[in-house]
């Protein structure tokens, strides 16, 4: 992987997406039926918030799975809304951005998602993910090989 590449050569492009005041029982939907990690939250294409999977099962630890509390879960899950558990105040990137400044986020700030932001729209998302399929996907030619057996 060239880490001098602008971001957009690895980014996620298609985004499932909440507008602050989607309930959480919407997020709850997304993450059960989508293979995702984290829900970026809109207004207008604008980001105004990140909803990762941590944050949301942060909300709902301390309930037991018994049948009772099973109804005291739908209940928070319809009265509070995605604005509430959203991470506020994000790093951001623009597309153009390369991968070594993404790096450097992800090392120094523990994130696993950045938002991709072009004119004030969020246009794609790079995840740690992201970077790990990019570089598994890499071609490795004979050459790479004999040199790492010589180290």
């Amino acid at each position: 992987m060239n880490i001098l590449a602008p971001v957009k050569t690895i980014m996620t492009t298609k985004l499932i997406t909440v507008n602050p005041a989607d309930k959480l029982k919407d997020v709850k939907e997304i993450f059960e039926k989508n293979p995702i990690h984290h829900i970026p939250v809109v207004r207008y294409k604008e980001i105004v918030g990140l909803i990762s999977k941590t944050d949301f099962l942060y909300f709902m630890r301390g309930f037991t799975k018994s049948h009772e509390d099973r109804f005291v879960d739908e209940a928070r899950l319809r009265a509070y809304s995605a604005e509430e558990i959203m991470t506020k105040g994000l790093a951001i990137l623009s597309p153009e951005d390369r991968i070594s400044v993404a790096l450097e986020i992800f090392l120094s700030n523990r994130f696993h998602a950045i938002p991709v932001v072009e004119n004030n729209e969020l246009v794609g998302m790079l995840t740690t993910y992201d970077i790990i399929r990019a570089v598994a996907g890499e071609q490795v030619t004979a050459d790479q090989v004999i040199d790492s057996q010589k180290s």
